[in-house]
């Protein structure tokens, strides 16, 4: 079973949420918080597979939590939940170790895919959306130096062109479409660059895609 911590201020949210992950045969809400600090408390006194951490909260907001969440010794994932007016937040989120994040008007089953894909270590959740939002809030992004350009010298062509293709938010599969590689591949140079360029994750990719200025 996947364990899902809900980290929202809103209780009507987390109803909401709480009825949807637990109608489902393959997880179960384990606990509901309304403040970032409550939520980093709980990840340390019980297995949590991916906290919905909501930006905006009392106390302690989610990108704090999220940041505090990540350095703990724990396999936890966090899955930031956004509107499109706290993006500034959530590229905070995402620097602080948020493994993807989802617009709170998803329907309920992308919802229960992204808690399923992050839990798996899948962290890109809509790859499409990723691209969009991150776009959205370009202006925020470091600008990169000389030294961070040499990041992408130890790659090679292909997985240049690989990680353009993430930057564009392709999935696997149309990666493979677009480059003409088996889905294999795909991932056998997602791998590659995780490694190479020291990403957290798929996200970790396109944060660094984009701030060298590729995909656009």
């Amino acid at each position: 079973m996947i364990k899902v911590l809900l980290a929202d201020d809103q209780s009507l949210v987390r109803s909401g949420f709480r009825m949807l992950i637990d109608s489902a045969d393959d997880m179960e809400t384990v606990g509901e918080v309304d403040n970032g600090r409550d939520a980093v408390a709980l990840v340390k006194t019980r297995p949590v597979d991916v906290v919905l951490m909501d930006i905006r909260m009392p106390i302690m907001d989610g990108t704090e939590a999220t940041r505090l969440i990540s350095a703990l010794d724990v396999d936890t994932k966090v899955l930031v939940l956004t509107t499109f007016d706290l993006d500034e937040y959530v590229f905070a989120a995402l620097r602080n170790g948020a493994s993807g994040f989802l617009l709170k008007d998803a329907l309920p089953e992308e919802l229960l895919g992204a808690i399923r894909s992050v839990a798996a270590g899948d962290a890109v959740v809509a790859p499409s959306t990723t691209k969009r939002l991150l776009t959205h809030f370009a202006d925020l992004l470091p600008k990169a130096t000389k030294e961070d350009g040499k990041r992408l010298d130890a790659l090679t062509d292909r997985e240049r062109e690989v990680l353009e293709e993430v930057a564009r938010g392709a999935n696997n599969q149309e990666i493979s479409e677009r480059l003409y590689m088996a889905e294999g591949t795909v991932k056998t140079h997602i791998g590659r660059l995780l490694s190479k360029l020291d990403a957290r994750d798929r996200v970790g990719l396109v944060l660094i895609a984009l701030e060298e200025g590729l995909g656009d």
